[in-house]
């Protein structure tokens, strides 16, 4: 072995992490070489050592990303040329192209660069490792490759052989004939006949090893005398070559891709593990690795340290999932800058995708590991604290949203820490919340039909009085009379007297009058309604968050939503029909009575809004839309929308606010050059006293027309049983389907 040979091998790796360094063996067990070799000579190649791990080190990173680049492209033409039937008429040049790629170029440097680090106990940079990691990672590939195609290559492995055998014989025989063809005896001559002719014959079989070794015997011989010309030789050899190679692929893999030495680097496993983590995207490479590893009979101290790495890697993605969900969870709170832009994003959901590892004889599934790991948590964490199921169950839902995580419903009891009502003990005393309290919501049909039965019952009565029946008479014949001459609309100074005039009737002890108490019926009745609908949309609200990670439910959800829907109509349809009958005439008349229950309503509502500031804040609130609730709900059962509209009783208050307004206006551009303040004073109270009263009306008005719409004030009774008709029709030909009003939540309402 010459120095330069010397400098160019510096190690050899004979087995697992055994390196030979050929100076340190030839100087130690041939002294004669120490004295053919001078200090200088024998430090330069120690050097040389040391030379090439600073080169590899530096070169590592390049090297690996270009053999990266090299085997993805062999893997691709391997799947393109593998996966093409091969056509009779090119069978030759298919079997060619086979045979190419299947001699591929295996990177040897792995090993020896590894054990060198070990050897001359180097240090080695998390850059080098995880280059020689994504290398060792590429070599699995190529055996993946091989073994997943491992019966096409069976098969072409048969024909290439053939093929390459065919055209090494018809070179043998053109040989032949040259050395047959020349009459000159001589022994010589013959021996080479005789090798030409062994090794044709030895060709003639299947391709073993001996032989291949015969026939490369036997060709030392016959390529004597100038049996080949130089074109001839040189293919032949080629072709040969080829044979080995191709005879061999499966040995040449197993060896070439037999990563077994890595059970001497296992210090290495925890930095490969942090890269996979920290490169989420390429979480697929984890299975390679583990291919790796999986080949090696390991010593049970290795297989703990690897359990240790496996549990340190899956406890970090456990936690990262959980502080990304609660982070995401209260992401009000703003407890951490959430901008990719400026603190990254790493996209975790890659693990998830990936199918259970095995690993020796057992799986891990990082999906099922950290599914369970979130379930025992959340469970756990509900369990101490109650109040905090609903966070916890939006926390589910957004891990199956975000990581496809399929997560299991604690089946806690749930608890609130907000302060308000107590459904149940609203239900059972439907009649206290509904005089108390100022518009909210419910779904329980039958109490709540049984309560609006008696309030009904008082609601007719209120109507039958003679006082009561005779001044909305009159004032129905009034405004027939005159509506030509006030522009169709009904007068407020009519509604105001009426308002007025009722309390001449008499008053309540607290000084309520008979309006004030019919006034506060209407409120109790949309009240009623009002908590229908506040407590139907809370149920689907929460039944909505609590399935959604459940597609198979969803059907169930849209119908029992759809059942929901029908409560209003289911209301109205039970009581609309009596409401309307001729032995509740009386009843008719409700439309006229609105606008004085408006005025009342208004001056109502500014007196509770005027207790806000004052010490004593007894039936002081800020807001009751169960009356405009209760007023669409009377007026939907009387079908008495259009009579109530021809009123046009919003536009005549609107105009007569708006008048006054103006005519005080004007009076204060004629008094300001006057000097008398109180007289100023006064107007400034009279334009604020307007407005404020006009505000109100505004905002009953929009609270009405907004309860209007859970009734489908845009269509009559006429219109409504037409489309009914229409339905029905339709259901009975088969042309479609819909929810008839007679249903059984109906029947059972009543």
């Amino acid at each position: 072995m010459s120095f330069l040979s010397l400098l160019q091998v510096p190690a050899v790796t004979l087995a697992a992490n055994i390196i030979w360094f050929p100076d340190t063996f030839l100087l130690s067990k041939v002294p004669a070489a120490a004295k053919l070799m001078d200090k200088k000579s024998i430090q330069s190649i120690r050097s040389s050592r040391d030379a090439f791990l600073q080169q590899k080190a530096q070169t590592l990173m390049k090297d690996m990303q270009s053999y990266y680049i090299f085997v993805t492209s062999w893997m691709m033409k391997m799947e393109s040329i593998l996966s093409k039937e091969p056509k009779p008429d090119k069978l030759s040049e298919d079997l060619s192209n086979r045979c190419n790629i299947f001699m591929f170029v295996f990177l040897t440097i792995i090993k020896t660069t590894m054990n060198m680090y070990m050897s001359m106990q180097r240090p080695m940079t998390k850059t080098s490792v995880k280059a020689l990691c994504r290398l060792v990672e590429l070599l699995k590939a190529v055996e993946h490759t091989f073994h997943r195609r491992s019966l096409v290559v069976a098969d072409s492995v048969s024909h290439i052989t053939q093929q390459l055998q065919s055209q090494a014989l018809a070179s043998l025989s053109t040989a032949k004939k040259r050395v047959i063809s020349d009459k000159k005896y001589s022994e010589q001559r013959l021996d080479v006949l005789s090798a030409l002719v062994l090794a044709e014959n030895t060709l003639n079989g299947p391709s073993t090893k001996e032989r291949r070794l015969i026939v490369s015997l036997a060709l030392s011989v016959g390529t004597q005398m100038k049996t080949f010309k130089d074109e001839e030789l040189l293919p032949l050899q080629l072709v040969l070559k080829k044979l080995d190679l191709i005879s061999e692929l499966r040995e040449r893999v197993k060896v070439h891709c037999d990563c077994s030495f890595l059970y001497w680097h296992r210090t290495v496993f925890p930095i490969y593990l942090d890269d996979v983590y920290e490169n989420a995207v390429d979480a697929a490479r984890i299975h390679v690795k583990l291919l790796t590893l999986s080949i090696l009979k390991m010593h049970l101290t290795y297989l703990l340290n690897i359990n240790i790495c496996w549990c340190h890697l899956l406890d970090k993605l456990c936690k990262e999932i959980e502080k990304d969900l609660r982070l995401s969870v209260h992401t009000h709170l703003k407890l951490d800058d959430r901008n990719p832009f400026k603190v990254g994003m790493k996209d975790l959901a890659h693990f998830f995708s990936l199918k259970p590892i095995r690993f020796f004889n057992r799986f891990i599934d990082i999906k099922a590991y950290v599914t369970h790991y979130l379930d025992k948590t959340f469970y756990n964490l509900t369990t101490v604290a109650l109040h905090d199921w609903a966070t916890y169950s939006e926390m589910r839902n957004l891990a199956t949203q975000r990581y496809g995580l399929v997560m299991t419903e604690a089946h806690l009891p749930s608890q609130t820490l907000e302060q308000g009502l107590d459904v149940l003990e609203i239900m059972r005393n439907i009649h206290v919340f509904v005089s108390r309290y100022l518009y909210n919501l419910n779904n329980q049909v039958n109490f709540t039909y049984q309560f609006l039965r008696k309030k009904f019952y008082i609601f007719s009565q209120f109507m039958y009085d003679e006082h009561i029946k005779s001044r909305l008479i009159k004032d129905i014949r009034f405004f027939r009379e005159t509506k030509d001459q006030t522009d169709q609309k009904y007068p407020f100074e009519r509604a105001e007297k009426f308002n007025r005039g009722i309390r001449k009737l008499g008053l309540t002890p607290d000084g309520q009058s008979y309006l004030d108490q019919f006034r506060q019926l209407i409120s109790q009745i949309g009240n009623a309604m009002g908590y229908v609908r506040m407590i139907r949309s809370g149920g689907l609200h929460c039944c909505s968050s609590a399935i959604s990670q459940l597609d198979c439910v969803l059907t169930d959800l849209t119908t029992n939503s759809a059942e929901g829907t029908e409560y209003f109509k289911m209301l109205v349809g039970v009581f609309a029909p009596e409401f309307r009958s001729i032995k509740n005439m009386h009843l008719r008349n409700f439309y006229m009575i609105v606008p004085p229950l408006t005025v009342n309503f208004v001056e109502h509502s500014i007196s509770c809004k005027e207790k806000l500031n004052k010490k004593n804040k007894i039936g002081a609130a800020f807001t009751d839309d169960g009356f405009a609730m209760g007023v669409a709900y009377i007026l939907k059962l009387l079908d008495q929308y259009q009579e109530f509209d021809s009123l046009h009783w919003f536009q005549a208050v609107r105009e007569k606010y708006m008048k006054e307004m103006n005519a005080v206006v004007k009076e204060q551009t004629v008094q300001s050059t006057s000097q008398d303040e109180k007289l100023m004073q006064t107007m400034n109270l009279t334009q604020k006293r307007l407005d404020v009263y006009l505000q109100e009306f505004e905002l009953l008005y929009f609270s009405l027309s907004s309860a209007r719409i859970f009734f489908r004030a845009d269509k009559t009774a006429a219109e409504e049983t037409q489309e009914k008709k229409d339905r029905e029709e339709v259901a009975k030909t088969g042309l479609g389907s819909s929810t008839i009003e007679g249903s059984p939540g109906e029947s059972s309402a009543k």
